[in-house]
């Protein structure tokens, strides 16, 4: 099983000397705090804020994923060169239902140089 990069595992002081190398890494979830049951949403992940993420044929990032807890709801793959070669925050936006009961999404996305990262939990209230 590969190892699994989390922003939690890091000690403060070391967060802030690999700054850089967990911002171009790290996938973030970003909707709504709440939604309404059986409506359509839209999910973005993204990665980085400040720095971007390198598109070079042997390191790019390759596959970002959404979770509902233990269930993969979304999937989207990538290929080299797919944004021109040049560095970029990756991001993708799923539109999924929200179901009958509340949810807890994280993403994770996989680097082909530096493995697989995971996103802090995103708690979504459905109401």
């Amino acid at each position: 099983m590969p190892r699994v990069f989390k922003a939690l595992e890091i000690e403060k002081e070391e967060k802030e000397i690999k700054r850089d190398y967990l911002d171009r890494h790290m996938p973030h979830v970003v909707c709504p705090d709440e939604v309404k049951r059986g409506e359509k949403f839209r999910v973005k992940v993204k990665l980085g804020n400040d720095y971007p993420h390198p598109d070079e044929h042997d390191h790019f990032i390759s596959l970002i994923q959404l979770w509902n807890r233990e269930t993969l709801l979304a999937e989207a793959r990538y290929t080299a060169g797919v944004y021109g070669n040049m560095p970029s925050h990756a991001e993708v936006d799923f539109f999924i239902v929200a179901p009958e009961v509340s949810m807890n999404l994280s993403a994770m996305s996989v680097c082909t140089k530096h493995g697989l990262w995971q996103s802090e939990d995103k708690p979504v209230k459905v109401i």
